[in-house]
């Protein structure tokens, strides 16, 4: 019998992460499962114009803060839905090597192929990959089409009717 007591749902909370964490939901629900959402800040994050490099340490805090929040809301949304969850803010500048290393407990990962790296996956290469490459436990990969065509149908089933 298949045992997931553990689900790591990575989240940069992208539309594309944040559809990975209702697949997380439903195995949670379905094996009693908890979840671990987690959360990965670039060390040195690439600064808006607007901020100055002397306030860089500000900046990251800020950051580090705001990814805190988001999650506390989701693993309250979590709660209330009747699953166990927990939240990591991880700082890492290799978010797929950052993924592994807080599986150590984990029974599976649930990670969508594309979040919010943009340019960055084409000259580093994929943090699902690399997640599915290094992971000790299963890895549930996504892919950004099916993910995008589920939220564009949960979308569209939610937008009121016109007469």
């Amino acid at each position: 019998m298949l045992s997931i007591r553990q689900i790591l749902s990575p989240i940069d909370f992208s539309p594309l992460s944040l559809h990975a964490l209702e697949v997380a939901q439903d195995i949670a629900k379905k094996y009693g499962g908890e979840i671990l959402l987690l959360h990965i800040t670039p060390v040195i994050s690439d600064l808006p114009d607007s901020v100055s490099i002397r306030d860089e340490g500000k900046y990251e805090n800020a950051q580090i803060r705001d990814a805190k929040k988001q999650l506390a809301d989701l693993a309250a949304k979590l709660q209330r839905a009747g699953i166990q969850a927990s939240t990591n803010v991880a700082l890492s500048n290799d978010p797929g090597m950052e993924i592994v290393r807080n599986s150590e407990n984990a029974d599976i990962i649930v990670i969508a192929t594309h979040g919010m790296t943009g340019w960055r996956n084409i000259a580093f290469g994929s943090v699902a990959k690399e997640v599915v490459e290094n992971a000790t436990c299963p890895v549930l990969v996504l892919r950004a089409k099916a993910a995008a065509n589920s939220a564009e149908s949960a979308a569209k089933a939610a937008a009121p009717i016109s007469a």
